[in-house]
């Protein structure tokens, strides 16, 4: 009986502890799976996270391909893209005019005093004299190394934005939205001018105001400040009128010769310019009817040359050509005497004898370029007395007068003036 008891005991105990051995087994076993998993779910989550961080990753820089500082390794924009000003040219007008040997110049062919081609080649007016001063001043011959280019009031900022004309120097009115919208900047004010209308008295007997014209056809150019003008007075003044619109002032004659407008609108010294003509044409007998001017002014026409846009360099030696030819007049120099001239004078030296910091490093212009314009076209007197006058230096027989003008220097009153020379 006791050997039984004593069995049974040993069979209890033994029992006890093969459970006791399993439950640690497994709780051990369940244990260390958890702590497994967790240590590579945190891995994992440690490595998505660095990934993550990795594709996020911004390199900042220029992002835009046409702009100076490009960054191609840039993914996103930091502001900091710099381009090119619209319209910059690579090189200089300046320096490409001095590699081509030769300047293209868009002018006027039709118009005694500015811009006048006549039968036998030769040309005439301040806007070729102009012209030509520039090609002295940086040069080249004037006589052999302009080109000229007949730039008419549709086509002229075509031609200058193209590379067509190195400079515009053709009865441009300098105005807020030509400066601002197209591709040019303006140089020189060579002449003040006012909008006018050339009248048919004929077919207007007695007119002598735009009052007198109520209904007339005037023919007016296509791509000029002159339409606008025309409108706005007419309808200020309560006046109505059919514009018979013309290409070049070609066309715009024979409109009027032929009597398909009876009124002809334009800047003033190009109405001026056209009535002296007319009245010279067939022999002196004119074009058949009698015509007057009217004396109103519609508008402010300062005529100006014109560069390309951002050609700095090249516009500031065409803005100073004239500046000198008016600095030289106010100081009694012409083209008779710059070269006896006292250089001792600083006024004198800087005007004859500097370059004043233009032209580009390649190019400087010679220090004597104001003597080579000089030589060429001569102060802004003698440029004027040719161009509207008889060319003797006396203002006589002037197509249009410049004393009690506007285009008379500031110290004759009036607004032809320029900046000091230093």
């Amino acid at each position: 009986m006791k050997q039984i008891y004593a069995l049974m005991l040993m069979l209890m105990m033994a029992s006890v502890a093969f459970t006791g051995c399993v439950s640690d087994d497994s709780d051990d076993a369940k244990d260390t799976t958890t702590d497994t998993e967790t240590e590579t779910e945190t891995e994992t989550e440690t490595e998505t996270e660095t990934e993550t961080e990795t594709e996020t990753e911004a390199v900042l820089g220029c992002i835009d391909s046409t702009a100076n500082n490009f960054n191609a390794d840039a993914t996103e924009d930091d502001g900091s893209c710099t381009f090119d000003p619209v319209g910059a040219d690579t090189q200089s007008t300046l320096d490409a005019v001095i590699a081509a040997g030769s300047m293209k110049c868009g002018v006027k062919t039709s118009q005694f005093g500015m811009g006048y081609l006549a039968d036998d080649g030769t040309r005439s007016g301040l806007d070729i004299e102009y012209c030509r001063a520039v090609a002295a001043a940086i040069g080249l011959d004037p006589d052999t190394a302009i080109e000229y280019v007949l730039a008419t009031g549709s086509n002229r900022f075509d031609l200058l934005a193209s590379g067509d004309i190195d400079v515009l120097i053709r009865t441009t009115t300098w105005t807020t939205s030509r400066d601002a919208d197209l591709n040019a900047d303006f140089a020189g004010i060579n002449f003040y001018d006012g909008q006018g209308m050339l009248v048919n008295l004929d077919a207007h007997p007695g007119a002598n105001s735009m009052d007198d014209i109520d209904t007339a056809n005037i023919c007016v150019g296509i791509g000029t400040t002159t339409e606008g003008n025309l409108a706005d007075y007419f309808q200020v003044n309560g006046l109505t009128y059919t514009a018979v619109n013309s290409a070049d002032a070609a066309a715009a004659k024979a409109s009027f010769t032929d009597e398909s407008c009876t009124a002809w609108t334009g800047d003033m010294s190009a109405m001026v310019a056209q009535k002296w003509g007319m009245e010279q044409s067939n022999d002196g007998a004119g074009p058949g009817f009698s015509m007057g001017i009217m004396p109103e002014l519609m508008s402010k026409e300062p005529l100006a040359a014109a560069t390309r846009d951002n050609d700095d360099d090249w516009n500031d030696v065409v803005t100073w050509v004239w500046y000198g030819m008016l600095t030289a007049e106010e100081l009694g120099v012409d083209s008779t005497n710059y070269a006896t001239q006292n250089l001792s004078n600083p006024a004198y030296n800087r005007l004859l004898n500097s370059t004043l910091g233009l032209g580009t490093e390649t190019n400087p212009l010679s220090p004597t370029w104001m003597q080579s314009v000089l030589a060429t076209s001569g102060n802004y007197a003698e440029a004027y007395d040719r161009s509207f006058c008889d060319g003797t230096g006396a203002f006589e027989n002037c197509l249009i007068d410049r004393a009690g003008t506007q285009n008379a220097p500031y110290w004759d009153g009036g607004l032809q003036y320029a900046p000091p020379m230093r």
